[in-house]
């Protein structure tokens, strides 16, 4: 297995596994609650794994599509590297998840859920920007996949903490980790000319 077939795996596995837990977490709301929310209680061991295996499987991708786009592989790197730390810095329990939690956001940041804060927002912007970078070096409908993605990535980020706006992360998520392996799976190709 190449390098680069990492990241045909990496956003399946990050989906599957929390979409698993997102329906059978008691008291986890697709509605209300990110992913991140599942690394706590007595099961949180279970979501941790998931950004560290799947952050590591982007990283690893990374180094192999160096050879098609040195910026196109650094920020699929950013993004894996902000998953990982995302799986290493908790966020803070609110909005009732687990059970005990305050029902509304934490009344202010621990140093680990600000550092699960900033962690996401590196993941972002290295997803975000890449999208743009593979719209620029690919060609044909990836292409334009490739700049739809990046616009849309940005959108929930408008509506976090508004009715509605956990919904549309994950519409606009699962988008972005279909576009991830479709994108590893173009580089991945033989055939594909550098």
């Amino acid at each position: 297995m190449s390098r680069i077939a990492c990241g045909v795996v990496a956003g399946p596995l990050y989906l599957v596994v929390g979409y698993a837990q997102a329906f059978t977490r008691e008291g986890f709301d697709l509605s209300r609650h990110p992913f991140s929310m599942l690394s706590l209680g007595s099961l949180g061991w279970i979501q941790i794994a998931n950004f560290i295996v799947s952050g590591a499987l982007f990283l690893v991708a990374a180094t192999g599509m160096a050879k098609h786009t040195r910026w196109g592989a650094r920020l699929i790197g950013l993004m894996g590297a902000g998953m990982m730390l995302g799986g290493v810095f908790v966020a803070d329990p609110a909005m009732g998840f687990p059970a005990g939690a305050p029902d509304g956001p934490p009344a202010s940041l621990s140093w680990h859920g600000a550092l699960h804060a900033v962690a996401f927002g590196l993941a972002m912007i290295g997803w975000i920007g890449a999208c743009f970078v593979f719209a620029r070096r690919l060609g044909g409908w990836l292409a334009v996949m490739s700049g739809l993605t990046g616009v849309l990535l940005v959108v929930p980020m408008a509506f976090l903490g508004n009715p509605g706006g956990t919904v549309l992360l994950y519409v606009v998520a699962t988008i972005g980790w279909v576009w991830t392996s479709l994108v590893s799976l173009r580089l991945n190709r033989p055939a594909f000319s550098s």
